[in-house]
């Protein structure tokens, strides 16, 4: 998979853009603030119909304009594909081959891709929440089943908090038959979003850890664990996991009327990454806690070719530069020659590798880019 062309219509900085990509390596050059991240912010958006820098979408409009348009021709496993994402006050509009897609499950995966930029060393460090984020981002590429069943659990989970903070204000009858159907929904959808996690980060975890030993020469081994928040683990059915789940919310009926929220689901768990057994966002060094991030982003690339047959677009915002020698040598190696790469940067002074030598160049300054071979 690959990106052919690139059109930026008020976009951030950008008034009009239009750029050609090789089927290489593509590096773009600038001082800070001039564009360079919301250009990949751009590719990103053009897959994901959303940025991963800020849930307000009309941010991504330029100063006083009515809209902003994301528009890409690229070439994937099915052929030639045009994709196409606009923002306006009215909302936003996804478009495929030209054709509008109501649901967002039609849309992504059309363009698989994969970001690494300095804040995904939070992926490791950071809350549960970017954890979670990340594990939403991800498997919605390539599991659009999974898509479908989180938005329900979402849609239900806001109706139930609203309720339980109506009885907690004396809003509302405390209607627990009500209640209970509330509950029911939000178990269906809840369990299987979290079968699928289970899933998705065992086949994770298969890649990362030989690419991990590989990084550390053999002396560090990765294991990737889910820490749910209810009593349910991966050797159970979904059936099962509903049983656990409605279980729970049984037991922790008044505890969530007093607190006036869901206190537990997949909205609450998080997972856990260990280094010789030893969770390393409590004993991990910085390097560690980088291999890490490092060695899950390249198998990120592989799981997505494994499911889809084809390799995403990577994207590589700033991130060489927070990466010493031979890890970004192991990173570079890794990805030459079978996907196609954004990087930005201030100065190819440190990037250290023969890939540059068929690197395309695009310099960016003030919103306008010159390209060099």
């Amino acid at each position: 998979m690959h990106i052919n062309e690139l059109h930026l219509k008020d976009y951030r900085n950008y008034e009009d853009l239009h750029l050609f990509f090789e089927n290489r390596i593509n590096v773009i050059i600038g001082e800070n603030a001039q564009g360079k991240t919301n250009m990949m912010e751009a590719i990103y958006v053009l897959g994901m119909a959303r940025s991963h820098r800020t849930p307000r979408d009309k941010e991504l409009i330029r100063w006083e304009q009515p809209f902003s348009r994301v528009e890409g021709q690229l070439t994937n496993r099915h052929g030639p594909a045009k994709m196409e994402v606009i923002f306006s006050k009215q909302g936003k509009k996804v478009k495929l081959n030209g054709l509008e897609k109501k649901r967002l499950t039609d849309y992504i995966g059309a363009c698989t891709i994969v970001m690494f930029a300095p804040e995904d060393l939070a992926l490791v460090k950071g809350s549960p929440q970017i954890r979670r984020r990340f594990l939403d981002m991800e498997m919605g590429q390539i599991y659009t089943v999974y898509l479908y069943y989180l938005s329900q659990y979402h849609k239900i989970l806001k109706q139930r908090n609203q309720w339980l903070k109506d009885v907690a204000q004396n809003k509302t009858a405390k209607n627990e038959a009500f209640f209970e159907v509330m509950t029911d929904q939000l178990v269906e959808a809840g369990a299987e979003v979290i079968q699928k996690r289970f899933t998705f980060l065992k086949k994770l975890e298969n890649w990362a850890q030989p690419i991990h030993e590989n990084i550390t020469q053999g002396t560090e081994t990765l294991a990737i664990d889910y820490v749910p928040s209810a009593p349910v683990d991966a050797s159970m059915s979904t059936d099962e996991i509903k049983t656990a789940l409605k279980a729970e919310y049984v037991r922790l009926f008044e505890q969530e009327i007093r607190r006036a929220t869901t206190v537990l689901g997949p909205h609450r768990d998080d997972l856990k990454f260990l280094v010789n057994g030893h969770d390393i966002q409590v004993y991990g060094s910085q390097g560690q806690q980088r291999t890490t991030a490092l060695s899950v982003k390249l198998a990120e690339i592989e799981l997505i070719y494994e499911k889809t047959g084809e390799y995403p677009i990577l994207l590589l915002d700033d991130v060489l530069s927070e990466l010493d020698d031979s890890r970004q040598t192991h990173l570079l190696d890794t990805i030459q020659g079978k996907v196609q790469t954004f990087v930005t940067t201030t100065n190819v002074g440190g990037i250290h590798h023969e890939m540059l030598e068929k690197a395309t160049m695009f310099h960016v300054t003030g919103g306008s880019i010159d390209q060099t071979d």
